[in-house]
């Protein structure tokens, strides 16, 4: 399982940058266009009294921001593919510091507009045209106001964002272009390449041996420099608790859940929830023991699979099975799909040496909504291909029917759309073909999706909550006593059927590079997939209403407020119901896989 260098990848399985700026040149040229415009934005300081000039500068800012975070995808494009890439990595530093330096600029705007009297803002959205589509905007505005500072504080603040993601920047550095793997290998001795593109595909090989040593090696290699990430970590939370004290919050996590407008009650109930769901997952893990026949499980067993000869899927075929499965949004939402994924290169498919793990969407009005990942062929990246592919979509679609103001949208109703449609494309799976083994897979597939969103992602949100509070108490953070908590963690959620590694399973923190570093971050994983499955099932029931309301969510962007806008599709995640009725879809999963095992 040898991996390319990106030089030898065909272009055909890279997404296609051009399409954001088409050479380096003009990118380059735009970098100084930006920041040429740095000294008219710190210009507009002190104008903004009369609503002409409200609008004139909100219409032009935007722009603005709009070309600096375009510059941020293209050079991020770029480095990510190939991290060790010095001048790649130059590329991306100075487009995050144009980012920066323009937020900067423009923090005089907020309490510049809060100065003004509720009465005046109120008569412009009345009165004023232009400044009508800016209702929501404003509306937010005011709902911040205790929490927007004045406008020197505000830009120290805004300078603060590009030395505040060293933590993060640093920690991905380490893991992504620094971290040599030891190889994995297989009964017979044969080497297995382990790189951040091809673990998740090892963790899923047949062999056991192949499983165990990718496994060990990969926790290894992040364990060895434990106490550098160990320090980054601390530094981002730090970081996260100054911002909040910073804006008047009481905590870090009031202040992230704030800035989304989700009530604090939402993540205390999610995590009370899955707590008292464990047993659904220890009956996974037993189901899953005696499937493999194993006395226990190791960590590297999760994704073992179940059959002898697992599907092969290439990319082509998993694109057909997609759209088949996204049938019941209608054809325009299919075409787009099929037209992304095939012609117009918004995946980055093949694995290559230096690409950094994990999968994403990421653009922004101007740019393709581009998908990051390593393809291997297998059902698990078919699942992430759907995943992200919803991603996508949802920002396609709020791209047409938004302006740039509302173009943005919280992560809590991002999650929907990605789960959404692998539901989707599940359930056309399950219906596709009755045979054992191939119900099975597909079982697999929405166990290990289940897996990361229900099981892992709500044990890191407690993670996180703890060393939060850890370091607002003023107490340190260390490379052993994250790893401790972790495992201890882990090691209630999995129960009697897992072994618990404690060192390996503990450094789980050190392997997500990105997601603790966002500030309670991870927790809307867990509600999306609960939202998500709420709202597929009445439109897998056929439900054109339930489809119009859907589609009406995917183009709403961030016009609303994320509870309004899930409470208008159909689910209501003030509510238990939606994560309650999550584990019972899970439980059902879980019974129908024990029969299929059982009955081999």
């Amino acid at each position: 399982m040898n991996v390319l260098p990106r030089s030898e990848v065909p272009e055909a399985l890279t997404w296609d940058v051009s399409r954001t700026f088409a050479t380096r040149e003009l990118w380059d040229a735009a970098c100084e266009q930006v920041l040429a415009q740095l000294p008219v934005v710190a210009a507009a300081a002190g104008t903004l009294s009369r609503a002409p000039a409200v609008a004139a500068f909100l219409t032009d800012s935007l722009a603005l921001t709009n070309l600096a975070e375009r510059l941020v995808v293209y050079a991020q494009a770029r480095h990510d593919v190939d991290t060790a890439d010095a001048a790649m990595a130059a590329d991306y530093d100075r487009a995050l510091g144009i980012a920066a330096r323009l937020a900067a600029a423009l923090a005089f705007a907020r309490p510049e507009l809060l100065a003004l009297p509720d009465e005046t803002i109120a008569g412009w959205l009345a009165t004023e045209p232009t400044l009508a589509p800016y209702a929501r905007y404003f509306a937010e505005l005011a709902r911040r106001r205790p929490h927007v500072r004045s406008a020197d504080v505000e830009a120290l603040l805004g300078m603060l964002g590009e030395p505040f993601s060293s933590a993060a920047r640093i920690h991905g550095t380490i893991t992504d272009a620094d971290l040599w793997f030891a190889p994995a290998h297989d009964a017979a001795g044969q080497a297995w390449d382990v790189t951040q593109g091809t673990i998740s595909a090892l963790l899923a090989h047949p062999d056991r041996e192949v499983r165990r040593t990718a496994w060990e090696h990969y926790a290894d290699a992040h364990l060895a420099v434990r106490h550098g990430l160990a320090s980054c970590l601390a530094t981002g939370v730090k970081q996260q608790v100054m911002l909040a004290r910073a804006r008047n919050y009481p905590s870090a996590i009031e202040a992230s859940l704030a800035a989304a407008d989700i009530p604090l009650s939402v993540f205390d109930a999610l995590i009370d929830a899955f707590r008292a769901h464990l047993p659904v997952w220890h009956r996974y893990w037993d189901v899953r023991r005696r499937a493999l026949g194993v006395d226990r499980l190791g960590g590297y067993d999760v994704k073992a699979p179940l059959v002898d000869a697992p599907l092969h899927v290439p990319f082509a075929t998993a694109v057909e099975w997609i759209c088949r499965g996204l049938a019941p949004l209608g054809p325009e939402y299919v075409a787009a799909t099929r037209r992304g994924l095939l012609e117009e290169r918004w995946v980055d498919v093949a694995p290559n040496q230096g690409k950094r793990m994990g999968a994403y969407s990421m653009g922004v009005p101007g740019t393709p909504p581009y998908i990051f990942m390593s393809y291997n062929d297998d059902i698990f990246s078919v699942s992430t291909l759907a995943h992200e592919i919803g991603h996508s979509m949802h920002s396609y679609l709020t791209w047409q029917q938004q302006p740039l103001v509302y173009c943005d949208y919280t992560l809590f109703v991002a999650e929907v759309a990605s789960n959404f449609n692998q539901a989707l494309v599940r359930a056309a799976l399950l219906a596709a073909d009755d045979t054992p083994s191939f119900q099975i897979q597909v079982i697999e597939e929405a166990m290990a999706n289940f897996y990361r969103y229900l099981f892992v992602m709500p044990t890191l949100a407690r993670f996180e909550r703890h060393i939060h509070e850890q370091v607002e108490r003023g107490a340190a953070l260390t490379a052993q006593s994250l790893t401790t908590l972790m495992a201890e963690l882990f090691a209630e959620a999995f129960g009697p059927a897992v072994e618990i590694d404690a060192e390996r399973i503990g450094s789980t923190w050190a392997q997500f590079s990105t997601h603790l570093y966002a500030n309670f971050y991870v927790y809307q994983y867990a509600t999306g997939i609960s939202a998500a499955h709420a709202l597929a099932a009445p439109v897998l029931q056929g439900d054109a209403a339930a489809v119009a309301r859907y589609l009406e969510f995917l183009g709403s962007g961030g016009s609303l407020p994320p509870i309004e806008a899930l409470r208008r599709a159909g689910v209501d995640m003030l509510s238990p119901e939606p994560v309650a009725s999550a584990f019972a879809t899970l439980a059902t999963m879980i019974e129908r896989l024990e029969a299929l095992v059982t009955a081999r």
